[in-house]
């Protein structure tokens, strides 16, 4: 069974992480790329929602029964197989992964212009998945 509180925090928590990520998206490219504390906050923060739907989709794959995680990876894909989101959605999900395994792993050869690039244009993948996980609120 989904224990909405655990989903409901962690939500919170997205939302807030997406809330410093859009007052980010407003600065200039040119500005961006060269002030380290407006690409530092923003990898950061990048950094921490990508954690935060990890940890959302962890549980609901363990509270729903739907198989082992052994990777990150499982999880969107645990969700894809039960019906819960579909392949472009795992898709970005698989993305995001692959992102903040940058951000982590290679963080002293981190793009900014790419940083930028996720910053302008894939908010949205947050909010898509942010919206599968709300569903799970009144279950």
């Amino acid at each position: 069974m989904v224990r909405p509180d655990v989903i409901r925090k962690r939500l919170a928590k997205l939302d807030e992480y997406l809330d410093i990520l859009r007052q980010l998206r407003t600065t200039p490219r040119e500005e961006f790329l060269t002030n380290p504390e407006k690409y530092g906050s923003a990898e950061r923060f990048l950094q921490l929602a990508i954690e935060a739907v990890n940890d959302i989709g962890g549980h609901l794959v363990a509270d729903l029964n739907l198989g082992t995680v052994e990777w990150t990876r499982d999880i969107p894909e645990r969700l894809y197989e039960a019906g819960y989101i579909d392949r472009d959605l795992r898709e970005q999900w698989f993305r995001m992964i692959g992102f903040r395994n940058i951000l982590v792993h290679d963080y002293l050869d981190v793009d900014r212009a790419r940083v930028y690039e996720v910053l302008q244009h894939h908010l949205e993948d947050f909010e898509r998945l942010r919206v599968v996980f709300a569903r799970f609120l009144n279950s």
